[in-house]
């Protein structure tokens, strides 16, 4: 997915930003230096850090100063939860690259994947209970909702009666949740209000299901180089997002044709036709209709805050993620 993102361009972003990647590196040294190396393994690798930068955003409404030290481990905490879900996705999805590099278990294994990912949340754990209850509560709730909204995936794969409320619960946990929180604690620690704090999270659960819904559509229309995997990967794998089950929910010898390929791993050939199938289908655009409405609702929210550059980057954030789709 393009990374570019008018958060990246808030003033003073890319000094704090420098200060969560000091603080990322730091956070994760052990007196053992296997496990520092495999757990530094993926933020060495780098990252577009979207969630840090959703929390350093937050605290920055109403103000154009630096965020605070708390502010920073607030947003490492949340990228800590991040990073250690993706090595147990990588076990899961016997991933073999991420980032450029090898995965934690292609390279050392998935023991090492599945404990070293268990770390960095545990990490994030104590970093989270060293700014409070209230956002060590959240960020566990968190790390709960990731866990509910994978399973949600998990247990409808290959299922061609899975339902849109399905899948838009499960995105909701497993991605949406961790930004909301991100953005939330971004506020909490940095002492908005608490109206302010809820409307912020809004926001920033909108830009989420954007964000989901994007990368879903991208797995459909953009091309093997530019994913770096085989376009219909999802489909492939039996997981049946938004594009698909909008296709499938049409009434049409299409539709029907895509209902009987579906519900058992593909061919290549198949693959291929199940791709022009939803391409050329109605499902894509009602997709797109559905993250358009999540762009307005974040946009609605934008409007409750206080003017400045954090509160115009936070507008422009969900709607920038759709226009990403034009160059593909």
């Amino acid at each position: 997915m393009n990374s570019t993102t008018p958060l990246f361009d808030l003033p003073l972003m890319s000094a704090d930003r420098d200060r969560v990647e000091a603080a990322l590196r730091a956070s994760v040294q052990t007196s053992d230096a296997y496990l520092t190396e495999i757990a530094s393994h993926l933020i060495v690798a780098g990252g577009k850090r979207l969630r840090p930068v959703l929390a350093l955003a937050a605290a920055q409404i109403g103000t154009d100063s630096l965020v605070s030290v708390e502010v920073v481990q607030g947003a490492i905490a949340c990228e800590l939860v991040h990073l250690g879900s993706l090595y147990h996705d990588d076990v899961m999805d016997e991933s073999t690259m991420r980032r450029g590099v090898e995965t934690v278990n292609a390279k050392w294994g998935n023991l090492q994947a599945i404990v070293a990912g268990d770390f960095l949340l545990a990490r994030a754990s104590e970093i989270a209970a060293s700014l409070g209850n209230e956002v060590s509560s959240l960020l566990a709730r968190t790390i709960g909702r990731l866990c509910e909204g994978q399973v949600e995936e998990l247990r409808h794969t290959y299922d061609r009666g899975r339902t849109v409320p399905s899948y838009l619960v499960s995105i909701q946990g497993k991605t949406a949740s961790l930004f909301a929180t991100s953005a939330r604690i971004g506020s909490l620690v940095a002492g908005h209000s608490r109206t302010t704090t809820d409307t912020i999270t809004n926001i920033a659960d909108a830009y989420g299901m954007v964000f989901q819904i994007v990368d879903d559509v991208l797995d459909v229309v953009a091309s093997d180089e530019q994913l770096g995997k085989p376009a219909g990967h999802d489909m492939e794998e039996g997981v049946y997002t938004l594009p698909v089950l909008l296709t499938l929910a049409a009434d049409t010898a299409e539709s029907r044709e895509l209902y009987d390929m579906l519900g058992s791993p593909l061919t290549a050939k198949e693959r291929t036709k199940a791709l022009k199938i939803v391409r050329n289908g109605g499902g894509l655009a009602a997709a797109l209709d559905s993250a358009h409405n999540y762009v307005a609702l974040a946009e609605a929210e934008c409007a409750k805050l206080p003017a400045g550059a954090a509160t115009d980057a936070l507008r422009r954030a969900p709607r920038a993620l759709l226009e990403s789709l034009v160059n593909v």
